[in-house]
């Protein structure tokens, strides 16, 4: 037989509540418990040691060791405690009110080097207690050469501007200092782009570009299952390779031997030797399309992504699978490489970019900020930075961690391809046939390009692949699905006053992720 509940009225079950909360927090109305003298001591002495030891390192001699014991003055109104007597000759004290162990005491029998100016002398004499302020402020402060000669080891790894700044502050913490206020940026200038050759050959779209360290010549990879050089002052077709048996998705060229490597949908990767013309080796592994390569700038080793998921590191001359990088869960479609850690960036549509620890060959960060497939990757060519992009945003990151920079929204479109130049010119190219230039310091996009395609081609066929600049940074190559390469130069013609810089300080961009 099931038992009846009692039913209470609502304002017993509230009253019930108020009891019990009462009751749980009755301990922080009541009387406070008396603090142990002993133990608020030694909490105080330790607090002391641990927050301002770093500062605390000037040394000083010990005057008139036979006056008595010495005592430690507390800054937070306890009274004064004995300390064992130290042998050493001398103590260490500052410019700084509170002693860097609880062993010394900022006494008239203890000398004390000055700050170089009043208001040093005033800031410390605030920060000392009052019986301690009136002696210390009859004093006349020390010359500039001895503080330099009895300063501590960090004043001295400083210029003496730098020392003597550090001085004057005193004991002022940092958080009070006012902050500057936040500024945007003006983007630099730069000169618009514009279209100045075209170069047709290719049956297929154009998927891939390479240029060659000499900056003579540059290679495509195309759908029509061919990899052409072409001459790059000329535009003229040097030499057609076959070999690929689906469209080629990446070429790269070493620039530490003679090769230049492939890859395409036939989960190929292969190794061409320029001198002959031919595949010396092929690298077996992948199990679906290769969509990207890059050489490592230092090492003899080659990364690959893929179709199934999964990044690949090759020894470049015994073809050993070095690595599996395994942890995307879906196509990874672009990857690069540098020599600083870490050395391998993956892109993937999982929408994730991982960082990988090439030794171990393992995630070192996955950064989840973007809500759609990650397609493009590029590293600047002088800062430590990267960018990514994504159909919702171009993201910009910092090495090692990938720390967010900033959002360059603006290019809605999916986008294929990125490359950065030294004077931090960012290129994005889309499906759609557009080109967005962008200021790599503030995002400001300064040009937007969207070129007519070949004649004879439909208008949907205007998608950007691949773009790359060349060695010199004065050209930009482009790869497209009007099956033509299109070169693009600086116009020589145009001025700030002629292009201006259409900007307008707005409000702060905020991260967004």
């Amino acid at each position: 037989m099931t038992e009846e509940v009692q039913k209470h009225s609502v304002h017993t079950l509230v009253f019930r509540s108020l009891k019990r909360t009462h009751d749980m927090f009755v301990s922080d109305h009541a009387k406070p418990i008396s603090l142990d003298e002993q133990s608020y001591k030694m909490k105080m002495a330790v607090k002391m040691r641990a927050e301002y030891r770093p500062v605390l390192h000037m040394p000083v001699l010990k005057e008139g060791r036979d006056k008595g014991p010495l005592h430690a003055s507390d800054p937070y109104g306890q009274p004064e405690y004995p300390l064992p007597d130290t042998s050493p000759d001398y103590l260490v004290t500052g410019t700084h009110p509170y002693p860097s162990a609880p062993g010394v005491a900022l006494t008239a029998d203890t000398q004390m080097h000055k700050m170089p100016s009043e208001a040093g002398v005033h800031s410390m004499a605030l920060a000392l207690p009052p019986s301690q302020a009136r002696q210390e402020a009859s004093r006349t402060a020390a010359s500039v050469a001895d503080i330099h000669r009895h300063a501590g080891g960090a004043e001295r790894s400083q210029p003496p501007q730098h020392a003597l700044s550090l001085m004057e502050g005193g004991t002022k913490s940092s958080g009070l200092v006012p902050r500057k206020a936040p500024t945007m940026p003006k983007p630099q200038w730069h000169p618009p782009w514009k279209l100045y050759r075209v170069i047709s050959g290719h049956l297929g779209w154009v998927r891939s570009i390479a240029v060659e360290p000499g900056n003579q010549w540059f290679v495509t990879g195309s759908a029509d299952r061919t990899i052409k050089i072409w001459d790059l002052a000329s535009g003229r077709l040097k030499l057609s390779l076959t070999g690929h048996i689906s469209t080629v998705r990446g070429v790269a060229i070493s620039t530490r031997s003679p090769y230049l490597f492939s890859c395409g949908e036939d989960k190929q990767v292969k190794c061409w030797d320029l001198e002959y013309n031919k595949v010396i080796r092929h690298y077996h592994g992948h199990l679906s399309a290769v969509y990207d390569l890059d050489l490592h700038p230092t090492i003899d080793v080659l990364v690959t992504c893929s179709r199934d998921a999964t990044a690949r590191v090759w020894d470049i001359r015994t073809k050993a699978n070095v690595h599996t990088l395994s942890g995307h869960t879906n196509t990874v479609a672009t990857v690069k490489c540098q020599s600083a850690e870490p050395q391998v960036i993956t892109g993937s549509h999982d929408t994730t970019i991982r960082l990988w620890d090439l030794i171990a060959g393992k995630t070192r960060a996955t950064l989840t900020n973007h809500k759609k497939s990650v397609r493009a990757l590029v590293l600047h060519p002088r800062q430590y930075t990267f960018a990514s992009g994504s159909p919702d945003n171009i993201k910009q990151w910092k090495f090692p961690d990938g720390n967010f920079i900033q959002n360059l929204s603006g290019h809605n479109a999916i986008i294929n391809t990125l490359a950065v130049n030294s004077d931090g010119v960012l290129v994005s190219g889309a499906d759609n046939g557009t080109i967005h230039m962008w200021d790599w310091r503030t995002g400001y996009n300064f040009q937007r390009i969207h070129a007519a395609v070949q004649p004879g081609s439909l208008d949907s066929e205007s998608g950007i692949f691949a773009a790359v600049f060349d060695q010199s940074e004065s050209r930009l190559i482009t790869a497209e699905a009007d099956k033509t390469i299109k070169v693009y130069k600086e116009d020589d013609t145009a001025t700030e006053e002629s292009h201006p810089v259409n900007w307008k300080p707005e409000i702060l961009k905020r991260k967004r992720f």
